[in-house]
């Protein structure tokens, strides 16, 4: 145990599984978003629908102008509009279509129509999702040098392998590091987003939290942290925002341009403030490049979260129709299969 340690929950059951991978499937560190295997994609459960889609692809532009614009607009759009927002970020109609398909698959949207308009919604639950992640995109948090951690300590027996393999996926993408196989660390602010997957996955009874305090700065507690997560994983992670972002202007050319511009921002972001937990500065290299990156994001949404929103209200006043289709086959027979 890491110094004083402050016990808040009930111990059921205490220790890991020997011989178990304590990292994320196939390799050290957070699953490679660009190229995850197609089997992982597919059993990433809800709170990692953030990460299952390559930055960049249709399926992932689609799933931030969801989660930036669809609450905001009532909770629907007309499946129109849907095809000419990914149009202004340079996706062709049939792929916009097939990525709406996908995403309803994952169940974020089902389709709805509205007075005989062709639409989709959020689907049931997916409202909360998406809150948790306005918090995680939005409002970075780090941890103080004094502040508490949260240990995870479980042990779930072989006969329930599958929802101890789901844990630590999910713990893996909510920021938590690995300490040894079934005992698991995250500053404690990420304590309630913990409880919420060991609940989802009926675990309760094999997972008990601590809170502890007591790992001081210098080479040995920062030398553990390291070993506890992938910091050279996560790093890149931020340098390649940082080199891909960069060249963003600082000033609005236009709502259209701001669109793209802020769309493509939080595309390229949100996966990066759930896998960095936001550790203590004096545990970290001193080259670490998450606050110049936390500085570029909150540059550009400044700049052009206004513009990329007019841009957004003006689209659905419109009805949303892509130049060169035909409105009365977006706005009032065609459904998203």
């Amino acid at each position: 145990m890491i110094g004083r340690t402050l016990v808040t929950g009930h111990a059921r059951e205490a220790g890991g599984v020997a011989g178990q991978t304590t990292r994320s499937p196939g390799g050290v560190g957070p699953v490679d978003v660009a190229h995850a295997p197609t089997d992982i994609v597919q059993a990433l459960p809800r709170v990692a629908d953030d990460m299952v889609s390559r930055p960049g692809s249709a399926v992932s532009l689609l799933r931030t102008v969801v989660g930036v614009y669809l609450r905001e607009a009532g909770g629907w759009m007309p499946t129109g509009a849907f095809l000419a927002l990914l149009g202004a970020l340079g996706v062709p109609v049939p792929q916009a279509r097939t990525a709406l398909s996908r995403v309803k698959q994952r169940g974020l949207l089902q389709a709805e129509a509205h007075d005989g308009v062709a639409g989709l919604a959020l689907a049931p639950g997916a409202g909360a999702m998406l809150a948790c992640g306005d918090r995680r995109i939005h409002e970075p948090r780090s941890m103080a040098a004094d502040g508490e951690w949260c240990l995870i300590v479980f042990s779930i027996p072989e006969a329930m392998r599958d929802a101890r393999h789901q844990l630590r996926k999910q713990l893996t993408w909510i920021g938590c590091g690995t300490v040894e196989a079934g005992v698991w660390i995250c500053p404690d602010f990420l304590r309630g987003e913990v409880e919420d997957v060991v609940a989802g996955l009926g675990l309760s009874g094999h997972v008990v939290l601590f809170t502890a305090r007591g790992l001081p700065a210098g080479p040995v507690a920062a030398g553990q942290v390291g070993q506890w997560w992938d910091l050279e994983g996560i790093a890149h992670l931020h340098r390649a925002f940082l080199e891909g972002q960069s060249g963003v202007p600082e000033g609005s050319a236009g709502a259209a341009e701001s669109f793209a511009a802020y769309v493509g921002c939080i595309d390229a972001w949100r996966v990066i403030p759930y896998l960095d937990p936001g550790l203590p500065a004096e545990l970290l290299p001193d080259d670490w490049p998450g606050p110049e990156c936390i500085a570029l994001f909150r540059r550009i949404r400044e700049a052009h979260a206004g513009p990329a929103r007019d841009f957004v209200l003006g689209t659905l006043a419109s009805g949303g129709v892509p130049a060169g289709l035909d409105p009365a086959r977006l706005g009032h027979s065609e459904e998203v299969r």
